[in-house]
């Protein structure tokens, strides 16, 4: 009886007020993700069929009632002569925005966590932070406001200068320094957040006998700051390995009105490919296979990312 009793007092205390409060909170984004995650992966299966719509069926009928096509839709990214550029595209922007993206968010959150006043510190994270919820259609507008032909500022002042003005949305040679501006311009002040929440969370006792044995602002940061920085860098550097093969579409879409014509060859990624081809004749199914390989690679170079970084500091993996 004794046991019973005790059995029934431990089986009260494995759950809390916490305990409920954390499910509540939890419930809303279990539901997101198996609504917006994990339900539309059934979709990856018209990757292998031949899909075809049938007059007053619905999507799950067609999708059942479809001929199997094997491999034979993946034909249409791999034999496309497009292939290399847009694969070279979104991997090199991806690299570029992970290295520049990484130093431009440690430094300035360095650089914020070192600042006196605590006011500027808010205004400034708030000033960079705010670019953040700008939707890219608007930034595109912003852009254009520059960039425009007839009316940009930037045209403007050449024409005042006496110079000819630039079709700069003809200029590919341009498009690969803007659209790494406006990617650092808009990520920035996100991914600095982050880090700068991770110093904040350093224990300030190590800096205090970093004083105490002499060392200055820099020697703080590089024996302090930078190392209790390597778990949270290493995991972004992760997590954004493992979006090497996709882009942001808004950014590579939008702000160059369509990623065809001159720019194509810098600005065309995977994901602007499969918009066009879904906007033309081309079956659902192809651009199904193209978006799982998509999948498939970024799931592959996460594992790959996590597996050396695992070789090289186990304690450090995410997995």
């Amino acid at each position: 009886m004794k046991e019973k009793k005790l059995s029934g007092k431990k089986l009260k205390r494995r759950w809390t007020k916490n305990d409920t409060e954390l499910t509540i909170l939890a419930i809303p984004t279990t539901v997101w993700y198996v609504l917006f995650c994990f339900l539309p992966m059934f979709g990856l299966v018209i990757a292998f069929k031949n899909y075809k719509v049938t007059g007053g069926e619905n999507f799950i009928y067609n999708v059942f009632h479809s001929d199997w096509s094997g491999v034979k839709n993946f034909e249409f990214l791999i034999k496309s002569k497009d292939l290399y550029i847009i694969l070279r595209n979104t991997i090199v922007y991806n690299l570029i925005f992970i290295v520049l993206g990484m130093v431009l968010s440690v430094g300035l959150a360095i650089m914020i966590d070192l600042l006196r006043s605590k006011r500027k510190s808010k205004v400034y994270q708030t000033l960079m932070f705010f670019p953040y919820f700008m939707s890219w259609v608007v930034a595109a507008y912003f852009l254009d406001a520059f960039l425009n032909q007839d009316k940009g500022l930037l045209n403007v002042m050449l024409r005042n200068g006496g110079n000819e003005p630039v079709q700069w949305y003809m200029k590919a040679s341009v498009w690969p320094f803007l659209l790494v501006f406006m990617y650092l311009w808009k990520s920035t002040g996100y991914n600095m957040v982050i880090y700068l929440s991770s110093i904040s969370g350093i224990d300030t006792t190590l800096y205090e006998a970093a004083v105490m044995d002499g060392a200055n602002k820099r020697q703080q940061v590089r024996y302090i700051t930078l190392p209790c920085l390597k778990s949270v860098i290493i995991m972004m550097f992760i997590l954004n390995v493992g979006k090497v093969f996709y882009s942001d579409f808004g950014l590579f879409y939008q702000l160059s009105q369509g990623a065809k014509g001159s720019i194509f060859n810098t600005t065309a990624t995977i994901d602007t490919f499969v918009f066009n081809a879904l906007q033309s004749s081309t079956p659902i199914g192809m651009t199904s296979a193209a978006t799982f390989f998509q999948s498939v690679a970024c799931c592959i170079t996460i594992l790959l990312a996590n597996w050396i970084v695992r070789k090289l500091d186990a304690d450090s993996a995410i997995i």
